[in-house]
């Protein structure tokens, strides 16, 4: 059986691992902390990073430091997962799904505008596949109606658009190192903040909102309850796992792109006959090899497919089911416009195997699969 995942591992996990548990500070924010942290700053260019226990906390400390509440509107598309919308109905506030396109799968940036009213307050720009959104597009509109964006770039770490690391462009972005992600610890994730008004309240949202690491820099001799926070910082035994991930950052980004690129060429015959569609990366993107997906000619052939992947030890799966569908998703939230694609699209998708590792005949075997189900 090729699984469809297997979480990274670089053969350093163990050893940071025991080097945070010999420097006897494994609660949080240590050393390791600090080190991933300087990683991603140095690396991206970002004015200030913190890692969170997950992308869904991140997203959720986005939503308190925008200030989202009841009475306010989130623009986001419908396909994407829970905690995209989660985060910021938790907050009160009304989530306001926008039409896919069905080239890239993000949201729809010339559908956004007619979506504003004068209570839309956030844009959440999801880069579906590591695929960035048209930020330039999505950037204008908030700069014009006066509008944070807030980057769900969970699986975006170390894609570009036009040069620009995903996550780095709007006022806040939000990373995610789940096990199913390039670069893991498990569970895990960041807050990337490009915005400086946010900068010392994050910290303080982080850490419970208490004033916490102001006291660790010695910045005050005590510290106390300051704002409305939660327990956002993960252990260091997490940081220290995702640090040793962070040395191999290259080698894991260009395994799994190579991995993608042999999807690519080998399925693309299949594409050129019409049996299939494959992922479609604009110009001025650059992705990070996060995801190779086709698309079957609709939902019951999509079924067909998964059935027969998974028959013959090849494992295939479908992705998000779209938000607006669901009952949570129609209590919190409304579709604006039509859904031209979003379910349609959604509902052909299929994802293959894609892991660091993942070996050139396991590729081929799963293309191979892919073939024999159009050639019956």
């Amino acid at each position: 059986m090729i699984p469809f995942n297997r979480p990274a591992v670089t053969g350093d996990e163990m050893t940071c691992i025991a080097q945070a548990l010999k420097a006897e500070k494994v609660s949080g924010d240590g050393e390791f902390t600090q080190s991933c942290q300087r990683w991603f700053e140095e690396r991206f260019d970002c004015a200030k990073v913190l890692l969170t226990t997950s992308c869904t906390h991140a997203l959720e400390m986005a939503a308190i430091l925008t200030e989202v509440g009841p009475g306010d509107e989130v623009i986001m598309p419908s396909y994407t997962f829970v905690s995209t919308a989660n985060a910021f109905a938790l907050r009160g506030a009304t989530i306001v799904f926008v039409d896919i396109r069905p080239d890239t799968m993000n949201v729809n940036e010339q559908l956004i505008e007619a979506a504003i009213t004068d209570r839309t307050k956030v844009i959440v720009a999801v880069h579906y596949a590591g695929v960035a959104c048209d930020m330039d597009k999505i950037m204008d509109l908030a700069d014009t109606y006066k509008l944070f964006v807030v980057e769900d770039a969970a699986q975006g770490v170390m894609s570009r658009y036009k040069g620009t690391a995903l996550g780095t462009i709007g006022h806040l972005g939000c990373y995610s190192f789940h096990e199913t992600k390039n670069i893991t610890c498990g569970e895990g994730g960041a807050l990337l903040i490009n915005d400086e008004r946010f900068l010392e309240r994050a910290e303080y949202v982080r850490e419970k909102g208490t004033d916490r690491s102001k006291f660790y820099r010695g910045e005050v001799d005590k510290y106390t309850w300051v704002d409305i926070g939660s327990s956002y910082l993960p252990s260091e035994l997490n940081a220290a796992y995702l640090y040793a991930q962070l040395r191999h950052a290259d080698e894991i980004q260009n395994d799994r792109l190579n991995s993608w690129q042999a999807y690519d060429r080998q399925l693309q015959p299949l594409a050129e006959a019409g049996a299939i569609e494959q992922p479609v990366v604009p110009l001025e993107c650059e992705h990070n090899g996060h995801m190779y997906y086709i698309k079957a000619k609709d939902g019951n052939e999509r079924a067909r497919l998964l059935a027969w992947m998974k028959e013959c030890g090849a494992m295939g799966t479908f992705h998000y089911v779209p938000l607006h569908l669901t009952e949570p998703g129609r209590k919190v939230g409304r579709f604006h416009g039509a859904d031209r694609y979003t379910t349609l699209e959604s509902e052909r998708l299929v994802r293959l195997p894609l892991y660091y590792g993942l070996k050139s005949d396991e590729i081929r075997e799963v293309v191979d699969v892919v073939w024999r189900f159009y050639e019956t």
